[in-house]
């Protein structure tokens, strides 16, 4: 199945909503809600609350996330908010600030 890409001079504000998986390379302001998986890429800045069942973050993300299945926070990525998931990954090198919440 192929990824949509929000490539990375877009930029969306607004609510984004779906059954796949996205990627972002740009900037997205707002609200994510998805069934399948986020990846936030290097380039990737997201302003907003995220719900969907796995992230993968190598950017920059401000917003509270609920996952499903599992977040991951690569090295290099920065991650200010709480995260509500079963799993939790934090690379060596991640920033996060914020609350975590594996219930």
């Amino acid at each position: 199945m192929a990824n949509t890409v929000i490539g990375s001079s877009i930029v969306i504000d607004g609510e984004i909503t779906g059954d796949e998986d996205l990627v972002i390379q740009g900037t997205v302001k707002g609200k994510i809600g998805l069934k399948q998986s986020l990846y936030v890429e290097g380039t990737g800045t997201v302003e907003a609350d995220i719900q969907t069942q796995n992230v993968e973050i190598a950017g920059q993300v401000t917003g509270n996330i609920t996952a499903t299945d599992k977040v991951e926070l690569k090295a290099n990525c920065r991650m200010v908010g709480d995260i509500k998931a079963p799993r939790i990954l934090i690379a060596d090198g991640a920033s996060f600030k914020g609350n975590v919440d594996m219930d």
